[in-house]
């Protein structure tokens, strides 16, 4: 995240998070490098669909094509880029290793990623089909790829 964190401030673009399955973890990762505060405006850890609700996905959105999906991952990272007046938003959305007991439908050990850049309207989308690995092994491999993501779009 370090380069994410260099490119950001040399571009004067800013950034924002709503994590689901990561639990923050692409937050911390740009925490973690210092001057992370000139570029990271906010972040969520929206784990239920009332919290992703509140911060505007649409519930409609959620019911047409589950909470688990590449829509609810934009609308995700549109929202908190959006909220937080930020240059990109991060949407993440998924199933890691665990069924739902709330959300039944929707594909196991996959995640759905969007980033929003909201100066140019346009989306950037990324589906993982996950190894049957630990969690937190899981939260890396995320968080590694919108690194990737972020790389391509700012480099």
């Amino acid at each position: 995240m370090k380069q994410i964190v260099k490119l950001l401030q040399a571009n004067n673009k800013t950034i924002a998070t709503m994590e689901s399955c990561t639990g923050g973890g692409v937050a911390n990762a740009i925490t973690n490098i210092p001057g992370a505060s000139e570029v990271l405006r906010f972040s969520a850890v929206t784990y239920s669909n009332e919290y992703k609700i509140k911060m505007g996905v649409n519930k409609e959105t959620i019911d047409t094509y589950t909470v688990y999906s590449e829509e609810v991952a934009k609308e995700m990272s549109y929202n908190i880029a959006k909220y937080a007046s930020s240059s990109y938003g991060v949407g993440i959305t998924g199933k890691i290793n665990r069924q739902d007991p709330n959300n039944l439908n929707g594909e196991d050990n996959v995640v759905y990623i969007s980033i929003y850049d909201n100066d140019l309207n346009t989306y950037h989308t990324n589906k993982i089909i996950l190894p049957n690995l630990e969690r937190d092994k899981c939260k890396k491999i995320i968080i590694k790829e919108v690194e990737t993501i972020l790389k391509d779009i700012l480099v």
